[in-house]
């Protein structure tokens, strides 16, 4: 497949310290619409032979250089192969109109990154998993529906993004006016951004903070508008996606399928954040009148919010995470 010539940041721009026990080099890779993506592969230094690997992508609005990053270089520290990736139309990948998501588009970009990692000569491509942060928790799942060639998935403080589109934050809008209204407003959007030859961006994470903010958005603004998470091309910490970058999120259900995943899955979330209701319904609805429910695991972390699961590794069980691949890519 004919790939699109990116402009590739080489420096080291993370907002994690870089790892002297890993190889690092940019990739690129084309998903099967023809948009060419962008990815950091992370390798052990001084490996030998073909080893089991891992592809990494979220939080939804976040890039490759913040904590899906972080995770794959403390996995390549353990002795994966790594691939963090950004999602088509964000980031350094490719893709126009920039900042829209589709949940389509979005799975076949996991998929795609498994195709990439399939075809290294030091990848074993009988033991590939993928690992979804936050939005890109529920993208992992839906691809692991698809995808018989992931043998494990990880997913951590997820978020089911046709959900929240459709039924608003803890299901508070899930009603059919209040979806006709959001799909009104966005289809009035569309004729406004083609009148001003232009897309509206939506924001992202509100800045300044307001002393009334909910805890949830006090934790996004602790990440992503401070040092500890800022990034200049991720779209939480600029502006966001567009207006209508996810219309088609809101009629269009992910993991209709998930308890047909015969592969294992270990679903992780705090149970201090927001979303924890997104992890807990999907691990039940996942297991709900399967017939693959030995390899399926649900981890609780007292106290830990979403954000935590970002980026405090103090606090993310990357010991269980490594037992659990090694267990399964093995098999």
């Amino acid at each position: 497949m004919k790939k699109e010539e990116l402009t590739l940041v080489q420096e080291w721009d993370k907002t994690f310290a870089k790892s002297e026990k890993v190889d690092h080099r940019k990739v690129t890779f084309v998903n099967r619409y023809g948009i060419t993506l962008a990815g950091d592969l992370y390798t052990p230094k001084n490996a030998e032979g073909r080893l089991p690997a891992v592809a990494v992508c979220g939080p939804f609005g976040a890039v490759k250089e913040q904590c899906s990053g972080l995770y794959a270089q403390i996995l390549a520290e353990r002795g994966f192969i790594t691939l963090a990736f950004d999602p088509s139309f964000t980031g350094e990948s490719g893709g126009n109109v920039r900042y829209m998501a589709s949940p389509d588009i979005n799975t076949e970009d996991f998929m795609a990154a498994v195709d990439c990692l399939s075809l290294m000569d030091n990848v074993n491509e009988d033991r590939i998993g993928i690992l979804g942060i936050c939005g890109w928790g529920g993208m992992a799942l839906n691809t692991a529906a698809l995808d018989t060639r992931i043998r494990a998935t990880v997913v951590s403080t997820m978020y089911d993004m046709t959900r929240v589109n459709a039924k608003g934050y803890f299901d508070s809008e899930d009603s059919e006016e209040a979806r006709y209204e959001k799909k009104k407003a966005m289809n009035a959007q569309r004729l406004a951004d083609l009148r001003n030859g232009t897309y509206q961006l939506g924001g992202g994470v509100v800045d300044p903070l307001p002393e009334d903010a909910p805890y949830f958005v006090k934790d996004y603004y602790a990440y992503y508008k401070t040092p500890r998470g800022y990034h200049v091309r991720s779209l939480n910490s600029n502006g966001g996606w567009n207006v209508i970058g996810c219309e088609s999120f809101i009629n269009q259900p992910i993991l209709q399928y998930s308890n047909e995943i015969r592969s294992a899955v270990m679903i992780m979330h705090g149970d201090k954040a927001h979303s924890f209701y997104f992890g807990k319904d999907a691990y039940e609805n996942m297991i709900k009148n399967s017939k693959y429910t030995d390899n399926k695991e649900f981890v609780v972390i007292p106290g830990a919010s979403h954000t935590d699961l970002y980026d405090q590794t103090d606090i993310i069980p990357f010991d269980r995470i490594e037992a659990f691949f090694t267990k399964y890519l093995n098999a």
